[in-house]
């Protein structure tokens, strides 16, 4: 299990003030986000939590390395209100974000979107982390450089947008899926979720080894 990288910040995004302490149910599954297990390739962090979305939030930060290089980065939002929101079906609702590069032979695939929101779908399912009211969007994106950037390479990601309304309160499983989204957009294929990942040898890059 790769650690998270602690933050100062994660208690102060769930109480301000003297507000009393937060539900149970929040807590418990503000908890959940950070017992998920991940592979190597993925490091995770707590991030500040958006104040104005809800009356309670927790977030999460996820970058995909392969050796050095940084492939994807993500983040996951969990709001909580106890009476609900407009079109959440429940009292829970997860925002996730993941931007990645890509070539831009895959960017330009009419087809992307509809993969790329597959990816999530098949994920979500595949951990058994069951959910309601899906949406989202994805966004090709292209960056060119003028002036004194006009010879930086043209560039192209990948980024996708999408909040779901969560039924359980462990949410290990639906941050599961979320890396395997991240891992799909960087372009290395999610193990299945009974494969555990050993790291791979400082002297042996390629190696890539499953139990």
């Amino acid at each position: 299990m790769v650690p998270f990288r602690p933050s100062s910040t994660y208690a102060s995004a769930m109480t301000l003030g003297d507000q009393p302490p937060p539900p149970a149910a929040f807590t418990r599954a503000a908890e959940s986000l950070r017992r998920a297990e991940v592979r190597p390739e993925i490091e995770l962090e707590d991030l500040p939590a958006p104040q104005r979305l809800a009356p309670y939030s927790a977030a999460i930060g996820a970058s995909v390395y392969r050796d050095d290089d940084e492939l994807a980065v993500g983040r996951l939002i969990l709001l909580y209100d106890p009476d609900g929101q407009r079109g959440w079906e429940g009292p829970f609702r997860l925002v996730a974000y993941v931007r990645a590069d890509m070539e831009p032979e895959i960017t330009s695939d009419p087809l992307l979107g509809p993969v790329a929101w597959s990816w999530l779908t098949e994920a979500l399912d595949a951990h058994q982390a069951d959910y309601s009211a899906a949406g989202g969007t994805v966004t090709r994106a292209v960056s060119e450089g003028f002036g004194n950037k006009a010879d930086d390479p043209v560039t192209t990601e990948l980024e996708l947008r999408a909040s779901w309304s969560p039924a359980q309160e462990d949410l290990s499983g639906h941050v599961d899926a979320w890396c395997d989204l991240m891992c799909l957009a960087a372009g290395i294929p999610p193990l299945p979720p009974d494969v555990a990942a050993l790291p791979r040898r400082r002297d042996d890059p390629e190696s890539d080894r499953t139990k």
